[in-house]
């Protein structure tokens, strides 16, 4: 698959978790869905996007020890958004049991009680994986935070592209898809 010159969707995510993601801490997200998402419910819209990194619902009793260490408490979100990351989802899981996601505990930051919340959220839809791998762009991109971007939603298209034809993947080809095969054999061992 060729890499796009560039992206101009985004998927919003804790800035914590944009964190792991760009240094190959963690190589999944979870996702049901947000509130605005078509019929309520998650759904891919685009497989390549820009990480947006969100402040305001970061919560430290979510993350590992690990990953609190660039939490930063905000009570708005910021005025300005750094962008430093892209990625492209390359597998998409559904998962049937919170075993599954136990067994990739040190694939990810988040701690037990999140993994509970984000099972329990929506009872009747399905809980899904997605297997992302990430791209760290050549030089940050700085964008206003408009209202447009504000909200419970996962997808923020932006008002301009932003060039990513020079990102270089975080993990080369060799490590990110051992990485990926052996989350994939967890999750069907489970």
């Amino acid at each position: 698959m060729a890499w796009p010159s560039s992206l101009q969707i985004a998927l919003k995510e804790w800035a914590t978790v944009c964190h792991a993601l760009e240094t190959g801490r963690q190589t999944v997200l979870l996702r049901k869905g947000g509130i605005y998402e078509s019929a309520g419910e998650f759904r891919l819209e685009n497989r390549e996007f820009l990480l947006f990194p969100t402040y305001l619902h970061q919560n430290a009793k979510m993350l590992k020890s690990d990953a609190r260490e660039g939490l930063e408490h905000r009570d708005a979100e910021p005025q300005q958004v750094h962008i430093t990351a892209a990625g492209v989802v390359t597998d998409i899981v559904r998962l049937t049991s919170r075993t599954q996601i136990d067994a990739l505990d040190h694939e990810h930051v988040w701690t037990p009680p999140l993994i509970d919340m984000r099972f329990n959220y929506r009872p009747d839809n399905p809980l899904y994986l997605m297997l992302v791998r990430t791209y760290r762009l050549h030089q940050p991109v700085v964008i206003e935070n408009t209202p447009a971007y504000a909200g419970c939603k996962s997808w923020v298209p932006l008002e301009q592209p932003v060039q990513t034809g020079d990102a270089l993947p975080v993990m080369d080809d060799v490590k990110y898809e051992f990485r990926r095969r052996g989350i994939l054999e967890e999750l069907s061992a489970n």
